[in-house]
């Protein structure tokens, strides 16, 4: 219910203009509070001025078509950016509606919505040609049929969004690449039906690529990749984790051809070596790495690459103090290197903590099952890095058994069901 406050002093001071200005800045959750203020509050909360962008994540629970539609009608042709990440009571009628009404949509984000098929895309298609950004991730139900309607209606399309799409193949992605000459960022983990010749088709029309993920995208070998490393030579992130297929032939193409690349993932490929990242470790600022690498590889990494900000050893199992003694002398340590996971390498102990000291930039560090590393170890550490985030686990030591009585005792680790 509106208040008597319309005549209040801040709406006789300041104009109607300067509130707005003000009212642009606040969120959603206090928009709608404002809103109930007075009717002149109300007019100005809910001006289509002020919801340019809408992240409703926090609500996916009471998020339903309806909310949509209106949201749409009231926003019109002033909504730029609208989240509805996660809101699985939203479906196609309620997107065709909003599509209709907000024409200048630029980022939409549909992760996790369930419910929307190819008819989303057909409509967005159809009304919405300034999009740039789209987020379908974990709409199983999009198909080919949705990359040949945004190929057609979306020219403007910078990134996209497929992840767990499983129903999308080649002949979708060569639909969509042969149209959209701007794409800079593809996300297709997941996408387990896609094969070299998808790649081939982004290698050849992709030239402005940055980002692309094909983690678990187990059909996928080194022709293909190849064809991505020699066509899109302003690429900086490549994930191709859980594609067992790959070998160094692919470092070696990174290398001749990617100078800009900045991460690279690619755990649980385990075909690559030590060799192969050689002529990788000059330009990388990240790397997520893999089980099988040594030593040989960090000393690499420590002589080549100055500017390394993170790097993953998770489960690298054969990586030893040598190695990270190699990498906490080497150039990127004292000022660059920000975060270092180490969990689950069995052979690091306590020294490689002492190798870390002079990084003083190192902002956290994971040692979770790394048996070897003690309290008094992590403490050190401290001493000279006392803001560090540390990751670690202790499992608590075990009761000593029952002395007289028969009652069986158990570890505090186990439950008893």
């Amino acid at each position: 219910m509106f208040t008597n406050s319309d005549e209040a002093v801040i709406n006789k001071k300041l104009p109607k203009e300067l509130l707005l200005r003000i009212f642009s800045f606040l969120d959603v959750v206090t928009l709608c509070r404002c809103a109930q203020v007075s009717r002149s509050w109300n007019v100005l909360a809910l001006d289509g001025s002020n919801w340019q962008r809408i992240d409703l994540f926090d609500f996916q629970r009471d998020i339903e078509g309806r909310v949509v539609e209106n949201i749409s009608k009231r926003c019109g042709g002033f909504l730029r950016k609208l989240s509805l990440r996660g809101c699985l009571g939203v479906g196609d009628s309620a997107l065709r509606t909003f599509s209709q009404n907000c024409r200048n949509i630029e980022l939409l984000s549909l992760n996790g919505c369930t419910k929307i098929t190819d008819s989303t895309c057909n409509s967005l298609s159809k009304f919405c040609p300034k999009l740039k950004h789209l987020d379908l991730a974990s709409c199983t139900s999009i198909t080919n049929l949705s990359l040949k309607a945004l190929s057609e209606g979306c020219p403007l399309l910078e990134q996209l969004n497929i992840s767990w799409c499983d129903q999308v193949t080649k002949d979708g992605i060569q639909a969509l690449v042969q149209s959209s000459p701007g794409l800079k960022g593809l996300f297709l983990k997941g996408c387990t039906q896609l094969e070299d010749e998808a790649l081939k088709h982004i290698g050849a029309n992709c030239p402005e690529l940055v980002t692309l993920n094909l983690q678990t995208c187990s059909q996928i070998t080194d022709d293909g990749l190849i064809t991505i490393c020699r066509g899109c030579h302003r690429l900086q992130s490549l994930c191709v984790s859980g594609c067992a297929n790959i070998t160094d032939a692919i470092l070696h193409a990174l290398g001749q051809n990617c100078p800009r690349l900045r991460i690279l993932e690619v755990a649980r490929c385990s075909q690559l070596t030590d060799v192969g990242f050689t002529t990788l470790a000059r330009s990388a600022l990240m790397i997520f790495l893999f089980a099988q690498i040594t030593d040989g590889t960090l000393i690499q990494l420590s002589i080549y690459c100055p500017r390394l900000q993170v790097l993953s050893l998770s489960h690298c199992e054969l990586i030893t103090d040598d190695g990270i003694r190699h990498l906490g002398s080497g150039p990127c340590a004292h000022d660059r290197l920000e975060v270092i996971e180490l969990d689950n390498c069995p052979l690091i102990t306590d020294a490689s903590l002492e190798h870390l000291k002079s990084c003083h930039s190192l902002d956290r560090i994971e040692l979770y099952d790394c048996q070897q590393i003690t309290r008094a170890g992590i403490k050190r550490l401290r001493t000279h890095l006392p803001n560090i985030k540390v990751h670690a686990y202790f499992a608590p030591v075990t009761p000593p058994p029952s002395v007289g009585g028969s009652r069986q005792r158990f570890c505090r680790c186990c439950v008893v069901l």
